[in-house]
Parts: C-alpha cells; structure tokens; sequence
C-alpha cells in the first residue's frame, strides 16, 4: 500500500514556513448531520506509523490513530449544522468549517495544506490545494482521520435521539433504508432541507396538508 508522505509539507517548510497545518472535511454528501471540518499540525520528528486517507482505514484503527493525534498534535475540529448548510449550499458550508476549523488551532500556521481543488475564500493565512490530498500528504491524512471520527460519533449520538433512522451505521447518508424511515417516519431537525430527497418530502407533505 502506497501511504501519504510528507513531502507536500517539507517543501513549504524550505520555503521558511515554521508551521505548516492540514485541513480536511467529511460529510458534503449525507441527507442528515453536519459538515464536519478538522484542521491539525504535525511534528515532523513524531508522526505516527499509519496514517492514510480515513477511508481506507478500518474503524479501529481510525479511532486509535485519532485518540494519538487529539492528545498529542495542535488540532481543531469544527462542525457546521445543518441550518448553514441550508443557507450557505454545502461548498460554502464545508469552506466555512475548513477555515473554522484553521482559526481554531492554537497557533496561528505558516501555511495550510487543503484537501481538494481550490483554497476556501476566507482561510485566515496562505493555503495551497491538493487534489486527493488525504491519499497523498500525510498532514491532510490526519485531518481526515480527526473529521470522520469526531462526525462519525456525533451521529451516533443523533442516532440515540432519533432512532429509525440508522444514522450510527450510515452517518446520515441517503441509503435505502434511511430514505425509507424519511418516508416512514418523516423530516428530523438534522436532515438538510436543502438537499433533493429531503426537500421532495417536504414538498409531498405540504401538498397533503396545504
């Protein structure tokens, strides 16, 4: 298996920069929950065997590469809900936690490594964008591994609220199954109004009760 280097990084930090973070978000896609962005600075003389495109990891290992990189890296994890997903549209929301997520670390970096093809508008220093990055650059990898386990226990915790829905298996996305319990049991607070299958319900529903 090929595994993200850090050579993305080593490059930036020739050009002078002291401190270089990743930014990485998951959750542009799911009919339920939040956007969920993290953003997290790696020493370059203790990074952790293993870190990959979230992914491609199995769950445990996600969970114990993330528990190292909450106590021991300069990180922050953001989630924007599903009501700015809602005004803003999902590009705009996702940027919005990305840069949330960069102001959050508590120390302002040099420079940002962003997964994707173009730099959010209003990241607060100079960023550079990596298509496939998470798969490529081992500080974006890490991001992605923050951002998937962190939203991925929220909607576990949303699960318990608002059962039926299966959200502690698919984490909001429209699976069969979740779009039939949208029939069945009908539109939660979490879903995004926004997005085509929930907004048909709605639709429906108002028709049935004008």
């Amino acid at each position: 298996m090929i595994l993200p280097d850090f050579s993305f990084e080593l490059t930036v930090l020739s050009r002078g920069a002291r401190r270089v973070a990743g930014v990485d978000e998951v959750g542009r896609g799911p009919l339920a929950g939040p956007v969920t962005a993290a953003a997290v600075v790696l020493d370059p003389d203790n990074i952790p065997d293993g870190l990959n495109d979230s992914k491609k990891l199995t769950p445990r290992r996600r969970e114990t590469l993330a528990e190292w990189l909450a106590a021991n890296c300069d990180h922050c994890i953001i989630h924007v809900g599903v009501e700015e997903i809602d005004r803003l549209n999902i590009y705009h929301a996702s940027h919005l936690a990305m840069c949330l997520a960069v102001k959050g670390l508590r120390h302002r970096p040099c420079h940002v490594l962003v997964d994707g093809n173009r730099v959010p508008r209003d990241l607060s220093c100079p960023g550079e964008a990596i298509v496939g990055g998470d798969a490529r650059c081992v500080t974006i990898a890490a991001a992605s591994i923050l951002a998937k386990v962190a939203r991925d226990r929220l909607m576990v915790d949303l699960a318990q609220q608002h059962p039926g829905y299966g959200w502690e298996a698919n984490a909001g996305y429209g699976t069969p199954a979740h779009r039939q319990a949208l029939l069945d049991l009908g539109v939660t607070p979490y879903h995004r109004r926004s997005f085509q299958p929930v907004h048909n319900i709605l639709c429906k529903a108002l028709e049935a009760n004008p």
